[in-house]
């Protein structure tokens, strides 16, 4: 070869080396684009995924923007890499923002982020842009017809997105933007297209997640399972927490477990409190910050409304901080509009204010534990940084306090002292106190050192007071709750409370005097006098009131008239006056348009025959000598009444007014004991009516046509009876109760209901054989009749409360649930309602949850009764082969003398209907009769307590 062609060769080489470096450079680059670490431990992603994939519209053409919002540590972040591994392969560019809030405060952080974006797409090193305006130009010029996924994590500023994903023209058709924040706002000024809130755990997923980080394993170890439950409760099933918990308690033994945990629950993780505590530093102003710590300290589980008002009280622009709150996910509010807060943001505010002064108590701005509390009143240590005090003593405790330990107490807005005894005079004025709440108030008369010019809500239930006198203008006053004091026999002089709007009685025995000046309160929406026993009347000019919303006089057992100026409170929605004297209801209660809940339960109506001739025409003719009916003949004009509780009224045939069923907006009617027949004939017009009840009605014979849309029906002891219209017609109906009823011998449609869930017919033993057949067809969830044999479709049967069975292959189907079926008898010679729970046991997988808790009633104790029910999959995520323990539980009230259980599959639903209860092949497993001793599980059930503080009207 000559020195041409070799140079030749060389100067090709070196051309491929170059294109050979060119192609591995692009691989490289290429290869930086892999997938993104999403967990140690994805428990729980796929099915968010899922959901966030639906949401993203992949099909769409358009530039779709996607949201992901929600409290620190819920997994917004391992969402959205999990979201864009499924995704990054079929776009043009991708690029994952990490971070996006911490970078953006650096020197230059927009243009940072802005070169990361670009280089990530692009796949150019060295991009340099300069400014923020060049990199926004620059990234509409070059990425507008590229097809790209972007997902922007931890935004929590507008001026963030409009630097990178400033507009949807910026990048090209089918691009898909993901944006992860605390803050949905932001989404809704970016003008997301839709929006995925992060939400907590299930249990089942809290405690795998804990456990793989405690434990190494998908279940609890044995010995650790009740302090991992715990632990995981203490977690409020919050993903961070169970992780960086969990890790910390990785090999540790059970006694430092058992410390660690009482620590948490006096001083958070540092790690959780630092990560959470950047939703609060990044609130705008203190306003924000002193709103979410009154909040976690205070008023948690009381309503908005009533805390609102108490806020603004204090200068905190309270409405417009509770909507920030909401949108940065650090506060809530349920469906009755209770102030709800994550536990561990609840132990976050707290832990903000304990390192104020760690050592001292006296110097910190808000004070809830009840020895630091007690301690610092009983010494008098208090200091001016205190703004907030709360302790909350039972009952007949012996801590006394001298009143004047206030004095030094001179910024003090909130105080809570339930139950603490007093001693001494208070000369002080609190004057910035907004809040009061001192249930069990101990003197007979509130010292005027008490009455602030600030105070908008006094709250003094069970208190010892047999008096209310001020001296002092209270004009921002809006609520007062002097509730069960029992001692107080006449309200205050209201004329210097002239912005009070709700006013609360309840339980105040010997009230028997209502000032007349309640009568110029233009702001009062809510009066409560329920239980006051020796009111007998209000005073008249109570009834001229424009503004009364809600009224409360249930209870009031000599209360005894509704005059005819009823029909003025034409702001009237809520009328409440069960079990009083009350005789007859004003023809002019037509008047009032706004009225929606009308309960007049219990009251008989009159016992006298001597009335004016103008109301004897309402009901009767003259000649009758029976006395005049409780209702007036006509309802018509209350068109939005939802609400109509009758129950109890010796109410006859024609005491029901005959246009009952022209009540357009009636959803739930209650008619129990009562006297009457049969029922007027338009029943089947009231077309929203959805709960109806009938119990106790023993000489109703029929139950006429139903509205179509009707959901429950309460038939109970109704011993006359002996025909129901056509169920089928109310196709809706889901829950049906119709107990007890030994002359029912017609029921039409009820075989062929589809949408009944729950049904009680036991007692109806002429009717409840043609049940038997169909009891396990699928679609009843709940049934009781008599019987003492567990059917034979049930192929899983055990004596006893018990019942271990281990699933078999699924092969393919999908699991829908279980059919339950025991055979119980009560202990209880009478009549009373019974409580059945249901647990279930994964041996496998290792949890425990209760799955069912129903209500029973069995007529003839004595006698053994069939229940069955259905429990759903979708809870449980039960697998083929996995070991399953059934518990039944009914207390001290019934013995469980067999159980049963028959596994249901989607695709087993036709053969079902099908079917009708005939035998079938035993494919799903053999009896556990020869199983070894199922494993007995004790437990306990919980008795919800309730608060004095969110005492309902």
């Amino acid at each position: 070869m000559g020195f041409e062609e070799c140079c030749g060769w060389t100067i090709i080489c070196r051309h491929e080396a170059k294109f050979i470096k060119k192609i591995v450079g692009e691989i490289l680059r290429e290869l930086r684009s892999t997938y993104l670490f999403v967990a140690s431990y994805p428990v729980g992603i796929n099915p968010r995924v899922q959901q966030l994939n639906f949401l993203l519209n992949a099909g769409s053409s358009e530039v779709c923007i996607v949201g992901i919002y929600g409290m620190g540590g819920i997994g917004k972040t391992t969402i959205a890499k999990a979201m864009y591994n499924e995704l990054f392969h079929s776009f043009d560019g991708k690029c994952f923002l990490a971070n996006v809030r911490e970078i953006s405060q650096q020197p230059n952080g927009h243009v940072k982020l802005q070169e990361q974006l670009l280089f990530d797409i692009l796949k150019k090193d060295k991009i340099k842009i300069g400014s923020v305006d060049r990199g926004m130009t620059m990234i509409k010029e070059r990425l507008h017809s590229r097809r790209v996924l972007l997902v922007l994590d931890d935004v929590d500023k507008l001026d963030q997105l409009q630097a990178i994903a400033g507009s949807r023209d910026w990048f090209g058709s089918g691009s898909r933007i993901i944006v992860t924040t605390r803050d949905e706002h932001v989404l809704t000024v970016l003008g997301a297209d839709r929006v995925y809130m992060a939400t907590e755990m299930n249990d089942i997923e809290a405690l795998e997640l804990f456990s793989w980080h405690a434990f190494r394993t998908s279940h609890p170890v044995e010995d650790y399972k009740e302090l991992s439950e715990q632990i995981v409760d203490y977690c409020g099933r919050l993903p961070l927490a169970l992780e960086v918990i969990g890790s910390f308690l990785f090999g540790r033994r059970i006694v430092e477990w058992k410390s660690a945990l009482e620590k948490l629950r006096r001083i958070p993780d540092d790690q959780i409190q630092k990560k959470l505590q950047i939703s609060f530093d990044g609130l705008n102003d203190d306003t924000q910050k002193d709103i979410f710590l009154d909040i976690s300290f205070y008023f948690i589980g009381m309503d908005k409304e009533y805390v609102l008002p108490i806020l603004n009280g204090c200068d905190f622009f309270a409405d417009i901080g509770f909507s920030v709150l909401t949108q940065r996910c650090l506060v809530s509010f349920n469906e009755k509009n209770k102030l709800i807060m994550h536990d561990l943001l609840r132990d976050m505010g707290r832990e903000i204010v304990r390192v104020q002064s760690p050592n001292n108590p006296g110097r910190r701005s808000r004070l809830w534990i009840r020895e630091e509390v007690a301690d610092i009143l009983r010494r008098n240590m208090g200091t001016e940084a205190i703004q907030g005090m709360a302790i909350n003593l039972l009952k007949g405790n012996d801590m006394k306090v001298d009143v004047n330990v206030f004095c030094k107490l001179q910024n003090l807005r909130l105080l809570q002292l339930n139950h603490v005894k007093l001693g001494g005079g208070c000369d002080y004025l609190l004057r910035k106190l907004t809040w009061l709440c001192w249930h069990g108030f101990p003197l007979s008369f509130i010292p005027d050192g008490l009455y602030g010019e600030n105070l908008v809500a006094i709250d003094i239930r069970y208190s010892n007071l047999r008096q209310v006198k001020n001296s002092k203008f209270l004009l921002k006053l809006k609520f007062l709750n002097l509730s069960h004091s029992h001692y107080l026999s006449r309200t205050p002089d209201f004329s210097r409370l002239p912005h009070l709007e709700k006013l609360k009685l309840k339980d105040c025995r010997s009230l028997v005097e209502v000032h007349h000046s309640i009568g110029y309160l233009d702001s009062l929406v809510l009066v409560n006098f329920k239980d006051c026993k020796q009111l007998m009347r209000l005073p008249s000019s109570f009834w001229k009131l424009k503004s009364i919303e809600t009224l409360y006089l249930s209870g009031c057992s000599k209360f005894d008239e509704l005059p005819e100026d009823l029909g003025d409170l034409e702001s009237l929605t809520v009328l409440h006056a069960d079990d009083t004297a009350i005789r007859q209801v004003p023809s002019t209660i037509v008047k009032l348009k706004n009225l929606k809940d009308l309960s007049l339960c219990g009251c008989k109506g009159s016992t006298s025959a001597t009335f004016p001739s103008r109301l004897m025409s309402w009901f009767l003719p003259r000649k009758s000598p029976n006395p005049p009916n409780l209702l007036p003949p006509s309802f018509h004009g209350l068109n939005r009444l939802t609400s109509l509780l009758l129950s109890d009224c010796n109410l006859s045939d024609d005491a029901l007014p005959r246009d009952l069923g022209s009540l357009p907006s009636l959803t739930k009617l209650e008619l129990d004991r009562n006297s009457f027949q049969s029922l007027p004939a338009g029943l089947s017009s009231l077309l929203r009516l959805k709960s109806l009840r009938l119990d106790d009605n023993t000489r109703l014979q029929t139950i006429p046509a139903l509205p179509r849309n009707l959901d429950v029906l309460h038939a109970l002891n109704c011993t006359s009876l002996e025909r129901l219209s056509d169920i089928s017609v109310a196709s809706r109906i889901r829950l049906l109760y119709i107990a007890n009823c030994p002359k029912l011998i017609e029921a039409p449609g009820l075989d062929k209901s589809t949408s009944i869930t729950n049904i009680d017919m036991e007692g109806c033993f002429s009717i409840s054989n043609t049940l038997k057949n169909s009891m396990h067809k699928g679609c009843i969830s709940g049934m009781v009749l008599p019987g003492n044999e567990i059917p034979a479709l049930f192929n899983y049967k055990n004596e006893g409360a018990s019942l271990l069975f281990k699933l078999p292959k699924f092969d393919g189907r999908n699991l829908k649930g279980m059919n339950v079926c025991i055979v119980c008898s009560s202990h209880l010679e009478k009549k009373q309602t019974k409580s059945i729970t249901i647990k279930l046991t994964n041996h496998t997988k290792g949890f425990t949850k209760d799955c069912r808790k129903v209500a029973v009633n069995l007529v003839k104790s004595c006698e053994d009764h069939l229940w069955q029910g259905h429990i759903s999959n979708k809870s449980f995520q039960l697998d083929g082969e996995d070991e399953v323990e059934l518990i039944v539980d009914c207390g001290n009230t019934m013995t469980v003398k067999k159980n049963g259980v028959y596994l249901v599959y989607e695709q087993d639903e036709a053969r079902l209907k099908a079917k009708r209860g005939l035998d079938t092949d035993d494919e799903e497993g053999s009896s556990c009769d020869n199983l070894s001793q199922a494993k007995r599980l004790r437990f306990e059930t919980s008795q919800q307590s309730v608060e004095e503080n969110t005492d309902v009207a």
